[in-house]
């Protein structure tokens, strides 16, 4: 089973609740799924993370295996992602937003991969569609960060030893 992750995933937990200064080992096992080919991303989310976050791309930078290039076959799952009129609202034109997402599903689909984002589904008469939209248009599973934890058998605990408490 692959795993294909959207921006938001790096971003938010970097910036949030898995923050790297409290949480390393969250990205330590991100880092070896990556390097087996489990977990990975589009050069399209790299770009966007180096747009939004120095500490983030900074700790990717070294990390080339997140990112897959793409190439014909993805190329090939994009004009399907397009097909559909509606899918065209998918990417935010007028704000420079969500550029890397059709890359994200065309990437899940030329690896047969599961989407993996924090969005929820768009409701039907909104002006724009989502990730879990288009997924669900095409028939491709899709799951948040959390339920990736789950499908991965991650479990993270914490070592009392270690705590000390702050001055």
């Amino acid at each position: 089973m692959k795993f294909c992750l959207d921006t938001n995933v790096f971003v938010q937990a970097w910036n949030g609740y898995y923050a790297m200064d409290f949480f390393p080992d969250y990205w330590e096992s991100f880092d070896r799924y990556a390097q087996k080919g489990i977990i990975f991303s589009t050069e399209e989310v790299k770009r966007e993370i180096s747009t939004i976050d120095d500490e983030l791309k900074n700790w990717l930078s070294s990390r080339g295996y997140f990112f897959k290039p793409i190439d014909e076959k993805v190329q090939e799952c994009l004009e399907e992602v397009f097909r559909d009129e509606r899918h065209h609202r998918l990417v935010d034109s007028v704000k420079g937003r969500s550029k890397a997402d059709p890359w994200v599903i065309a990437h899940a689909l030329a690896e047969d991969a599961i989407v993996v984002t924090k969005e929820e589904s768009a409701p039907p008469n909104s002006s724009r569609i989502k990730i879990p939209n288009v997924c669900d248009d095409l028939g491709i599973e899709w799951i948040n960060d959390y339920d990736l934890i789950r499908q991965l058998g991650l479990k993270f605990t914490i070592d009392q030893r270690k705590m000390t408490p702050k001055q």
